[in-house]
């Protein structure tokens, strides 16, 4: 009788901890939904109005990190949302760390092995710290200020504006960067 009490307790403990996980999950997917979608609705509508890029480069500059601050301002206090890269093009707020990189690398090696889907949520745990990471993928209007093949215009203002930029050389589908979103146990 001890062993199957033993075992349901086992059984009940896992079952909660997933449980857990994924409303860890599912609140880290909101944060960054509001992250995404508040830089995301102003980017299409400055390149909308300015197909050239550069209003759309003057956005992210001026406001992308505003924009998350307030973002972060809205959530609880044992939470935070944040953008980073491989490639950074301002090092001064989203420099990866080696949890974040490692990550990155792991979406990097599905995209080359074909295997990568967009929809691929990871789930990290960092000390008291749960991550929830969302793909970010290179998309062909993204490529006026990250590709290969960058305007005079863009260049002058991205070395004005980031002399340390590195987010420039993506082709369509390789991976851009993450969203992540920070929960703290509480």
């Amino acid at each position: 009788m001890k062993r199957i009490t033993t075992l349901l307790s086992a059984t009940l403990i896992l079952g909660s901890t997933a449980y857990a996980q994924e409303n860890v999950k599912q609140e880290g997917i909101k944060y960054i939904k509001m992250l995404g979608g508040a830089l995301k609705t102003q980017l299409k509508a400055k390149m909308k109005e300015d197909p050239s890029g550069l209003t759309a480069l003057a956005f992210c500059t001026g406001s992308a990190d505003k924009i998350t601050n307030e973002v972060n301002a809205k959530l609880p206090k044992y939470a935070k949302v944040r953008r980073t890269a491989l490639k950074v093009r301002n090092d001064k707020v989203n420099t990866p760390d080696e949890t974040d990189e490692k990550v990155m690398k792991e979406y990097e090696d599905a995209i080359a092995a074909k295997t990568f889907t967009p929809k691929d949520i990871k789930v990290v745990e960092v000390g008291d710290t749960t991550r929830v990471y969302k793909p970010l993928v290179t998309k062909k209007v993204c490529l006026k200020c990250h590709g290969s093949d960058l305007s005079p215009k863009i260049e002058e203002a991205l070395e004005s504006a980031y002399p340390h930029d590195h987010a420039v050389g993506f082709k369509e589908g390789d991976l851009r960067g993450v969203i992540v979103a920070e929960i703290k146990k509480h």
